[in-house]
């Protein structure tokens, strides 16, 4: 309580230095006013946490109206104050009737000292408390906002891109599980976000899951939540992410590199819809949407008997297959103009544009990264661009490093092998910088290095 802040309102001059001794050195600030006519004035001028408030100010008038109407001043003028009534022993009924109007208790005149510390500390403890959930509401609508902003980012007016927006919106408003699929870098996350948007739980939040970045021994306590004590170090209980999305949406990125034990547990949480916190037995029910992305081929992954085909049905509603950049080359200018004028405006150079020219020879470049890799490549451009317009020579791609994807005849996983390959040995081995070259985790990373062989 050292940190509040106590209004007291009483028109007993008595009362009023009973209250200064008592509380005076137990909290913040203190002040004590005799009259509620400057209470409302009085609140303006600080942010208090408790108001002290007498049930009745008139001489001979013992109604506790005044004190009713008083009461709804402060709640009317900031609801999150807690109010704590000052009343007579025969005016406990006025007391109750104050409570039910929204006061959080009552103190009755002569008043024991511990019982009103206590009280106080109890309405300072919910006044705090109140806030702190307006707090994070605040945050919520922040996130939630965020959310809604990528549909700015989902740029294109190809036929390949329409159709699959097409398919969005059609999608978005049924409860139905999404699996969206496609190469590194051609949006997934993105298109997750619209889904969320566009769906009746838009106002809600949605978590989202790398389930390749993920430790195995990790994987229960961050998906499902932990109580105290529920292994070594559970120092405190902890909600899980599934938890987190409860009446939202849950997005599950890199769902391929889920173990089988992981699979057959995310599994009975999607048929029973409830969970089961690590350390506790009592499973706590969940209502929410489920997407999932993967860039790998999981039907292949099923007969190879490393993903589970009631996983996969129960994940796979609706799939959403993203085209690659190279089959969207009529999107590259919008793109291209877009993520310039982003960076532009990040690292404060106003006025930079981008030339026909080099937009004549990002189309005719094959982009293996896709969209991240053509984001990255016009940040880098933006960055270091002496002059008001990016020209052609900005962008210099290593045809020899990665061979252009219409030439090249194998299959996309030797594709993708050959790409770490030579991201490898570009980087002498620094696995870190691989990763953020390709755009992937390093998690993710160590498990196609273990996959291929490499």
């Amino acid at each position: 309580m050292k940190e509040a802040k106590i209004l007291v309102v009483d028109d007993n001059k008595r009362i009023l230095s009973a209250l200064d001794l008592l509380l005076s050195n137990s909290c913040k600030k203190l002040k004590c006013i005799a009259t509620p006519n400057i209470l409302v004035s009085e609140l303006k001028l600080d942010n208090y946490d408790v108001v002290l408030l007498d049930m009745n100010f008139k001489a001979g008038i013992n109604t506790g109206n005044e004190g009713i109407y008083w009461l709804n001043q402060i709640l009317e003028y900031n609801s999150g104050i807690s109010v704590v009534m000052i009343t007579a022993y025969g005016d406990v009924e006025l007391a109750v009737k104050a409570v039910r109007s929204g006061a959080v208790d009552f103190v009755l005149k002569p008043w024991e000292n511990e019982k009103m510390l206590a009280t106080i500390q109890m309405a300072w403890r919910l006044s705090h408390s109140k806030r702190e959930v307006k707090k994070l509401r605040l945050k919520e609508n922040e996130l939630i906002s965020e959310i809604n902003r990528t549909k700015n980012q989902l740029i294109g007016s190809s036929s390949a891109w329409k159709t699959v927006m097409d398919l969005v919106e059609k999608v978005a408003i049924t409860k139905a599980n999404i699996l969206i699929t496609g190469e590194n870098g051609t949006g997934k996350e993105l298109v997750a976000r619209e889904l969320h948007r566009l769906s009746n739980r838009g106002q809600k939040v949605m978590v989202t899951v790398d389930m390749g970045s993920i430790a195995e021994t990790l994987f229960e306590s961050e998906l499902f939540g932990h109580k105290k004590g529920a292994f070594t170090d559970a120092h405190s209980d902890r909600m899980g992410k599934i938890e987190a999305a409860n009446e939202g949406t849950l997005f599950l990125d890199e769902i391929g590199n889920l173990s089988l034990p992981m699979q057959a547990k995310l599994l009975s949480v999607l048929q029973n819809r409830s969970l089961t916190k690590l350390g506790e037995n009592t499973p706590i029910d969940v209502d929410l949407r489920l997407i999932c992305a993967t860039n790998c081929k999981l039907n292949e992954m099923v007969n190879e008997g490393k993903f589970r085909q009631d996983l996969l049905y129960r994940m796979n509603t609706i799939q959403i297959e993203l085209p690659p950049l190279r089959d969207r080359k009529t999107d590259i200018p919008e793109l291209a103009r877009y993520f310039t004028k982003l960076y532009a405006d990040k690292y404060n150079k106003k006025g930079v544009s981008i030339s026909s020219s080099a937009i004549n020879k990002l189309q005719n470049y094959a982009w293996p990264g896709n969209i991240r890799e053509l984001q990255h490549a016009i940040e880098k451009a933006v960055i270091l661009s002496k002059n008001h317009e990016i020209g052609s020579n900005d962008f210099i791609f290593k045809i020899n490093e990665f061979t252009k994807v219409e030439a090249y005849g194998g299959t996309l996983e030797d594709m993708e092998k050959k790409l770490i390959v030579a991201a490898i040995e570009k980087q002498i081995g620094n696995l870190s910088a691989v990763a953020s070259q390709l755009g992937i985790t390093r998690q993710t990373l160590y498990n196609k290095i273990k996959r291929y062989g490499i």
